[in-house]
């Protein structure tokens, strides 16, 4: 039997208006994407192509103008506001391309890693034990006690990312994960958003200018003035990454 995908947009369109230039934009124009349980999908193409603008459909922070969206198979158009909450919490895992706005910035690291658990369906102690992995996954072993506030742009990126994969969502939307993080600790975070598909079966789309992300994801797709222009691209299967934070055995 084969499995509902863990996205899937059909027909999506999406227009808003530039007042400053007094006209109609096209951000996405019938767009069709589908993405499997566990598959990892990057999105590249120039700036302003239209791939942030998937992402903030995807997750419903943004209504399309035309078409349908599904995710962790609920009817995004169909939920409300209540709904949509529901969903981000229990299904979604976002990284923004601003870290800052992912975090509570007055919460220490390990609260906001916490606060992201809050749905989850595993007893206390597990919570934590998970929690304080998650953190030694993206080197912030040492600074769960700090408010998210004072830690760096890399180390908020990194949080960031532990945040989202905190509640095992069914899928995770990333936008530039790796923007402000040199080449190590990036392909530690790429190691870590494939782990999680590994373990939990959690579903990637990742928008990058990185190649070195979209050629370790399954399938790469460009989108170009608001379409999906390129048939998906195989990428290779990558080997194990150590986590370059671990202490040296």
């Amino acid at each position: 039997m084969t499995s509902a995908p863990a996205v899937e947009c059909t027909a999506l369109t999406h227009v808003y208006r530039d007042d400053e230039r007094d006209t109609h934009v096209v951000a996405l124009d019938d767009v069709d994407l589908r993405v499997a349980p566990g598959e990892a999908v990057a999105l590249v193409g120039p700036s302003g192509a239209g791939k942030s603008t998937l992402l903030g459909l995807l997750a419903g922070l943004v209504r399309p103008t035309s078409g349908r969206i599904s995710v962790a198979g609920r009817d995004v158009g169909a939920l409300s506001e209540r709904g949509l909450l529901r969903l981000r919490a229990e299904e979604v895992g976002m990284v923004l391309q601003n870290p800052g706005r992912n975090l509570l910035p007055y919460a220490t690291a390990r609260q906001n890693v916490g606060f992201a658990q809050r749905h989850g369906r595993v007893g206390r102690r597990a919570r934590r034990a998970e929690a304080n992995e998650l953190l030694d996954s993206v080197g912030l072993k040492d600074q769960g006690d700090r408010p998210a506030r004072v830690l760096s742009g890399g180390q908020q990126q990194r949080l960031a990312l532990a945040v989202a994969l905190a509640g095992r969502p069914a899928v995770l939307l990333a936008d530039e994960p790796t923007s402000q993080l040199d080449r190590h600790t990036g392909e530690a975070v790429i190691a870590l958003m494939l782990a999680a598909r590994e373990r939990h079966g959690t579903a990637l789309v990742v928008v990058t200018h990185d190649h070195h992300v979209s050629e370790a994801l399954d399938v790469e797709y460009t989108i170009h003035e608001g379409a999906l222009v390129a048939a998906p691209r195989r990428a290779a299967s990558p080997g194990p990454t150590e986590n370059p934070w671990a202490a040296p055995s």
